[in-house]
């Protein structure tokens, strides 16, 4: 481990790789996903909000969800590329807590949310005819506020306690960001009781929600399995297979993360698994839809339409 000056109250972010000619190809690798992430959420939500064709419940979640991937890859990234190409890798104790602030409650809000969509194709697919009932407009807006409100709540207490336990000389992050678990640590004090809340609040975000999501999905292959037509159980099995591999991608390695104790941890295994759930999960959903596709067809025509 290299050494830095501790006399700072910075943290220092030891980064994702070295700077070497495979870090530099894995580095670009990831400002390629980046880019592509940021072009496909940013596409969606545009495509989503002109065209009235998508104005429907599982894409006023899509769009959210875009947005919360947008926003979640683009508080991770920006910092840690600036980190490879500077040689700086320092970030102020505030700059780490509004980090770990985000990072937390978009997490938190993304795993709400992935619960609500799979809630949503239960109905349209169980429940087709009660669907525009128990999937009205306003418990859309219930579902996506309290996926952010709730995600900020716990956010909020997560970042206010780290901020305030008292930190040994080393402040070096064996991470790419301000993590929780890599910052607890470097603490001076036993953290045994805030590890408890850990877990827990990893229970209730990230376990209870996964459940409901498998349990869904299980009803929800039965209906597809027994359906008579070809056409409507190809698409059904499109749309849920797209949003079990971001619910796989995006569960799995966040929960092997902040449910295993302190003594198991591994700083190495722990980056390599974030990046699953910080910059690969925001590229799956990004136009993978025909719907959508016709949707950039009929808003590209009308484009052209009215330059010409």
């Amino acid at each position: 481990m290299e050494n830095y000056n501790q006399t700072s109250t910075d943290f220092i972010l030891l980064g994702l790789f070295l700077p070497s000619r495979i870090g530099l190809l894995l580095f670009i690798l990831i400002v390629l996903i980046f880019l592509m992430a940021l072009f496909g959420n940013l596409s969606m939500i545009l495509l989503i909000f002109l065209d009235t064709h998508l104005h429907t419940p599982m894409y006023f979640l899509l769009s959210q969800l875009s947005l919360i991937d947008l926003s979640y890859i683009s508080t991770i990234v920006p910092k840690m590329a600036s980190d490879f190409l500077h040689g700086n890798k320092s970030i102020s104790f505030i700059g780490c807590g509004i980090q770990s602030f985000f990072f937390l409650a978009l997490g938190g809000a993304e795993a709400l949310l992935l619960a609500s969509m799979a809630y949503d194709r239960y109905i349209a697919v169980c429940f087709p005819l009660h669907y525009l009932i128990r999937m009205s407009k306003r418990v859309c807006v219930l579902m996506i506020t309290g996926s952010w409100i709730i995600g900020s709540i716990n956010a909020c207490a997560h970042t206010v306690y780290i901020l305030h336990i008292p930190y040994c000389q080393s402040r070096a992050i064996n991470h790419f960001f301000c993590d929780v678990p890599a910052m607890v640590t470097l603490a001076c004090t036993d953290t045994w009781v805030y590890e408890g809340t850990v877990f827990l609040s990893t229970t209730i975000f990230l376990v209870f929600p996964f459940i409901g999501i498998s349990c869904s999905y299980g009803r929800v292959l039965l209906a597809v399995y027994r359906m008579k037509s070809a056409e409507g159980r190809k698409k059904a099995y499109l749309t849920c297979s797209t949003h079990l591999t971001v619910v796989t991608f995006y569960y799995a390695p966040f929960v092997y993360t902040y449910l295993r104790p302190r003594s198991l941890r591994s700083p190495t295994e722990d980056k390599v698994l974030a990046v699953f759930y910080t910059i690969l999960t925001p590229i799956i959903y990004s136009l993978r839809n025909k719907e959508v596709m016709g949707a950039l067809t009929r808003v590209s025509q009308r484009l052209c339409s009215v330059k010409m």
